[in-house]
């Protein structure tokens, strides 16, 4: 289990359910109801449903280390999983302000973004703000690069995302070319890294190289604005040969912030510490007298996209905190509605067996 991140605190974790007989394996992809577990043994396909919560953010997730029935049981079942070391949550589209968690235990964020078009920097820090938040380091992966026509242009687009995503490393790269695939395969080696990115960013073609192999199903995408089809539909965990795993992700359309004020903080390092300096610890940097944002903004040495790009984080933060807050309360106001219906159901009982 060893090439798939099994260590001695993992082991020390599982010797509960080692001593009831069960096998730890970790999940390496999930769907409908079931999932597939390599286990010492093999791959064993169980059933989730002793560990299927009513919270989203609980459900058996790819890059879960689990406990499953031995051989012998039919059907075989995930009885338990492990605490998890990391989580990456987007917020769903939806209007309801649910998370959705798309990997578990993972070690690096691989945000992989096209060349092939046109560069949008606010996405980018968004994709790190929820890298960050999760407790992995992320990576950005310029891919395509070989349709960037000359070294200099490649360098530039470098050095901007490098701008935007301070303490990350940013690579060049080209599946098709080969080109820094072996310096992204370095980087991930030895550790669980999640590859994120929107549709038509070359995600399935940059895992079929880091496997070594055409695992992932590769489809063209369309000349006029650089955007594809899914080809990825579920999250799958694949072994790569120079070490390490790689958990591959459907294209996300949409990346909603969760609970990520840590992660907003971390990619705005720079606007973080010149807040420090501002006349009023609750600054907003908006019109405050004394905002040492405002005037670094002023003088030039903070970019004004820099500094909307911020904003805009922190007020969609704000706002999906807030509900959520609402969401909780409405939940903990119907548990309480549900005990006290049933505390009146049993009082009646009570009283009807008195007479």
């Amino acid at each position: 289990m060893a090439p798939y991140g099994w260590d001695a605190e993992w082991e020390a974790a599982f010797a509960p359910y080692a001593a009831q007989g069960l096998l730890p394996g970790r999940v390496v992809r999930v769907d409908r109801g079931q999932c597939d577990v390599v286990t010492a043994d093999g791959t064993v396909r169980a059933d989730t449903e002793f560990v299927t919560p009513r919270d989203p953010l609980k459900v058996i997730c790819t890059g879960d280390w689990a406990a499953v029935d031995p051989y012998g049981n039919d059907p075989r079942y995930v009885r338990a999983q492990l605490p998890r070391r990391t989580s990456f949550v987007r917020s769903t589209s939806s209007k309801r302000s649910e998370g959705q968690i798309l990997a578990v235990n993972v070690d690096h964020a691989v945000i992989a973004v096209s060349l092939a078009a046109e560069l949008d920097l606010g996405r980018i820090e968004r994709f790190l703000a929820l890298g960050w938040e999760s407790g992995g380091q992320p990576v950005v992966v310029l891919t395509k690069a070989d349709l960037v026509p000359d070294d200099a242009t490649l360098a530039h687009l470098v050095q901007d995302v490098a701008a935007a995503a301070p303490g990350v490393q940013v690579l060049a790269v080209s599946a098709a070319a080969g080109q820094g695939v072996d310096v992204l395969a370095a980087v991930v080696s030895d550790s669980t890294s999640v590859l994120l990115g929107q549709s038509g960013a070359g995600k399935s073609t940059l895992a079929n190289a880091l496997a070594g192999a055409d695992i992932m199903e590769v489809q063209a995408i369309r000349d006029i604005d650089g955007k594809g089809r899914h080809t990825t539909t579920t999250r799958n965990l694949l072994l790569l040969p120079a070490g390490g795993v790689l958990i591959d992700t459907p294209g996300l359309r949409g990346v909603g912030l969760w609970d990520a004020e840590t992660g907003v903080g971390q990619v705005f390092s720079e606007i973080e510490e010149l807040a420090e300096s501002c006349r009023f610890h609750d600054c907003a940097h908006t019109a405050e007298p004394g905002c040492a944002v405002l005037a670094a903004a002023e003088d030039g040495t903070l970019s004004e996209r820099r500094l909307d790009s911020y904003r805009k984080l922190i007020r969609e933060n704000q706002r999906m905190a807030a509900k959520t807050d609402a969401r909780a309360r409405a939940e903990v106001r119907r548990e309480w509605r549900m005990r006290e219906a049933e505390g009146r159901a049993a009082m009646e009982i009570k009283r009807g067996r008195l007479r």
